[in-house]
C-alpha cells in the first residue's frame, strides 16, 4: 500500500504505542467513579475531557475537575496515575520500521491527545528509542495544541495546509472508526486499522 502514497499520516494511540481504554476506566472506578465509562470513552467524551484534549483547560483544571467527582482523601497523583493507565508500551519494531519508512515518505503523527498523556507516552519511546520523536516524524501534531481534535475536518485540513499535502497523495491511518470518516470527509484515503492488524502489516 505504501507505494501509492507520498505522505502517510499517523494516529499514535492504538496505532503506534499500544492503549488500554478500559484500564482507565478501572481505574477510575476503583478510585469511586462507578459510572467513569459514561463520561469517558473512545468515541464519545464529556466537556471535561474534551476540554484537557483541546487545551482549553490545564491539566491542573482538569485534575480538580476529576477530584470533583471522587471520594474525598484520593489525590492529584492517583487521578494521574488513573488517567494514565491506558497508556501501555510501544514495541521498538514500531519505531525502527517508521524510521525506515521516513527514508522514502513524508510521515506525519496527528493524535488527539492532552499533555499529560503525551509525557507518559514519550517516556515509553525514550524507554526503548534512543531516536527523537521529532524525527522520525516531519511534524508532530497534537490536539491540545492545536486547539481542535479529529475527527473534525478542519484539523486534517490544517495539516494539509501547513504541509502543502494533495490528499489523494496521503494516506492516514487511525484505530477509531470516526476519525477515519473525518480524514475521508477531506479527500484523504483513510485506512481504520483494526486489532489484529499493525502499521507494518498494512504498509507492507
Amino acid at each position: 500500500m505504501k507505494s501509492e502514497f507520498e505522505n502517510i499520516i499517523f494516529d499514535f494511540g492504538g496505532v503506534i504505542i499500544n492503549i488500554d481504554y478500559q484500564a482507565t476506566i478501572n481505574a477510575f472506578k476503583n478510585l469511586g467513579i462507578s459510572d467513569f465509562d459514561s463520561l469517558y470513552s473512545q468515541a464519545q467524551q464529556s466537556d471535561l475531557f474534551d476540554a484537557i484534549e483541546t487545551g482549553r483547560i490545564s491539566p491542573q483544571h482538569f485534575i480538580n475537575g476529576i477530584l470533583d467527582l471522587l471520594p474525598s482523601g484520593v489525590t492529584p497523583n492517583q487521578v494521574v496515575h488513573a488517567w494514565n493507565a491506558m497508556i501501555l508500551d510501544i514495541p521498538k519494531g514500531r519505531i525502527d520500521f517508521l524510521s525506515e519508512l521516513r527514508q522514502t515518505h513524508n510521515i506525519f503523527l496527528l493524535s488527539n491527545t492532552n499533555s499529560i498523556h503525551i509525557d507518559k507516552a514519550l517516556r515509553e519511546w525514550k524507554s526503548v528509542s534512543s531516536v527523537n520523536i521529532h524525527t522520525v516524524f516531519k511534524k508532530v501534531y497534537l490536539s491540545h495544541e492545536m486547539g481542535m481534535r479529529k475527527p473534525d475536518v478542519k484539523i486534517f485540513e490544517q495539516v494539509c495546509s501547513e504541509q502543502k499535502l494533495i490528499p489523494a497523495k496521503t494516506l492516514f491511518i487511525d484505530d477509531s472508526l470516526q476519525h477515519v470518516k473525518g480524514a475521508r470527509a477531506t479527500g484523504l484515503t483513510a485506512h481504520h486499522l483494526l486489532p489484529h492488524e499493525s502499521i507494518q502489516s498494512v504498509l507492507s
